[in-house]
């Protein structure tokens, strides 16, 4: 058998530009982008495609150069994704809520060659353009400017110019036979996304053709996305490609429907017009559709179906979510390991439970994408695996062909993260009887208390529960007895606003928690600090934190128990039942 041959009939490298060639083949007709006005077929987007690559070689674009792309949830941000690695070229999305001196950091350490700049974010690109020039300049290892080329809107031209190219006649004067090289290896880098870097520089992740290719049939199998599915572009697409949907789509032949902002007029709107099916977003995007005022919303045609992650959603937000006729699925992932990486897979017999049990299932982040290899919850210091038994906490760890590359040039970091064969991933967790894993915290964010670790997510569950709260966050703060307690940072919804005290909600936290998990001050806040990719910004809550003092004086714990003698006294969780109330569930 080992002399049996391998050639181009039985392997070829996996790459997802083969859903474009198929979705151009198999639904040439059916529309394939819905812009405002505009329309494409997938005929005309695997064209525009080859025309913007066949112009991307003629400006001397050759194998491993990086192209930046700065733009919103337009057309060419999704061509972008096909066009770029047909060229040979990497692919590098910027967060368009970025900085400029972020986003020069960026263009320099990737040392692009090529930077689009969509029309709405022409003032920043060019400061983030004029502090890379003053960089260079005082350099001693200078570094090539990228050639600028602006991306007008596609549906209204705004005539806004940063340089003398532009990317609809870069399309247009493209060759459309063009034939782009077939990709001979899969491990060849296809994207290079940048970390957030709210604590230290932004790291560069590196993706394959591999790697990007098995993730989005993971994620469009784990989601039971079927054929001609409308999906609606409410998640970023410079979020880990669209955690892959950008390729996802293609390969099932859907229709993508674009909105330049995530509000929820755009969203109703788009949703009740263009019948969408699917769409991903983190659970900030909840927040927004269940504030929307009367005039904003919509009647949902047919059920939407919602991948969520960036963030644990508690369970009292996805009850809220789902009442409004929106179906969730919760997943798990972070840039390096190309998006979603845990997807809680429904199982038919949880349909039988109560719906807060539901929604407690569905908070946790589930188990492993097809394309992982491995994924577990381990004791950093023993490499041990905790034991399942939804309680005990430790290290999220990951492996398998979805896993990036590593970290562009630093191999320092690259070899932190990849420590024993495992991918570590910084955040802890607990893994449930039946194999299914739930985030507690980031390692950074856990909560110690008199001994005892606390997770922020628990906290922050409870607060979730009562009504008047929108958003809500626990931190560490001093505590003279305990070494440190949790404060609760709180926004409040519109029509709360003044009429919600920090003892309405720390009389609710007490209801919920054991005390050793109570807050101890409530901070209102009319917004909290967040991160470019919309993640809430603990490291300044924490320094926050410092300066305020206990409203709640009594003790954590009792006098006469020790911190993890305490007893629970919230309501058993499903997972926590006997075993026989599970089994009898089962059977139903």
């Amino acid at each position: 058998m080992d002399k049996l041959p391998k050639c181009r009939a039985n392997y070829s490298a996996l790459t997802p530009l083969t859903f474009l060639k198929r979705a151009a083949a198999v639904y040439a007709n059916r529309t394939s982008v819905i812009y405002r006005g505009a329309r494409f077929t997938w005929a005309q987007t695997y064209e525009r495609c080859r025309r913007l690559a066949w112009s991307l070689r003629r400006l001397n674009i050759l194998k491993n150069d990086v192209v930046s792309v700065l733009a919103p949830n337009v057309p060419a941000m999704y061509e972008v994704h096909f066009a770029v690695p047909m060229a040979g070229a990497v692919l590098n999305t910027i967060n368009t809520r970025l900085d400029a001196k972020t986003i020069a950091t960026i263009l320099r350490h990737s040392e692009a060659k090529i930077f689009f700049v969509d029309c709405q974010f022409v003032a920043l690109a060019s400061e983030a353009l004029s502090l890379l020039m003053q960089a260079s300049a005082s350099s001693s290892a200078e570094s090539a400017m990228p050639l600028v080329i602006v991306i007008d809107d596609v549906d209204s031209p705004t005539g806004v110019r940063l340089g003398e190219l532009e990317y609809e006649k870069m399309v247009q004067n493209g060759n459309p036979n063009f034939v782009p090289d077939q990709i001979s290896d899969e491990w060849d880098p296809i994207a290079l996304n940048y970390t957030s870097g709210t604590t230290s520089a932004p790291k560069g992740v590196v993706y394959s053709h591999r790697g990007a290719y098995l993730s989005t049939l993971s994620l469009i199998l784990g989601w039971e996305m079927g054929s001609e599915p409308v999906y609606l572009w409410s998640l970023p697409m410079f979020h880990c490609n669209g955690w892959t949907f950008t390729w996802g789509v293609a390969a099932r032949g859907g229709t993508n429907v674009f909105i330049r902002n995530t509000t929820a007029e755009e969203m109703y709107c788009n949703i009740a017009l263009h019948k969408v099916t699917h769409m991903c977003c983190a659970p900030i995007v909840f927040n927004i559709l269940l504030e929307a005022v009367p005039h904003e919303r919509r009647e949902l045609p047919t059920t939407v179906q919602i991948l969520t992650g960036g963030a644990p959603p508690p369970a009292p937000l996805l009850e809220k979510i789902e009442q409004l006729g929106f179906h969730v699925v919760h997943a798990y992932g972070l840039t390096e390991a190309t998006g979603p990486a845990l997807v809680c897979e429904w199982q038919e017999r949880w349909n039988r439970l109560p719906c807060e049990d539901q929604a407690r299932l569905k908070a946790r982040q589930g188990v492993r994408v097809l394309t992982l290899d491995d994924a577990d919850v381990k004791d950093l210091k023993t490499m041990q695996s905790v034991p399942r038994d939804g309680k005990t906490m430790g290290e999220i760890v990951l492996r398998g062909s979805s896993i990036m590359k590593g970290y562009f040039k630093d191999e320092a970091a690259t070899a932190t993260a990849f420590r024993n064969g495992w991918f570590i991933t910084g955040d802890v967790g607990v893994v449930h009887p039946d194999g299914y894993m739930e985030i507690k915290d980031r390692s950074k964010d856990v909560i110690i208390s008199g001994g005892e670790n606390i997770s922020s997510v628990e906290v922050e569950t409870v607060l979730y529960r009562h009504p008047s709260v929108l958003e809500a966050a626990a931190v560490a703060m001093p505590h003279p007895r305990w070494g440190e307690s949790p404060c609760a940072f709180v926004v409040l919804n519109k029509s709360a606003s003044g009429e919600v005290t920090e003892a309405d909600i720390l009389k609710h936290c007490r209801k919920n928690l054991p005390g050793f998990m109570m807050p101890k001050k409530v901070q209102f806040m009319d917004v909290l600090p967040k991160t470019s990719t919309g993640k809430i910004q603990k490291n300044q809550l924490r320094d926050m934190a410092k300066t305020l003092k206990p409203t709640v004086t009594e003790p954590d714990q009792s006098s006469n128990k020790k911190p993890g003698q305490i007893k629970r006294e919230q309501p058993a969780r499903y997972e926590d039942r006997p075993q026989e109330q599970i089994l009898a569930v089962s059977r139903l």
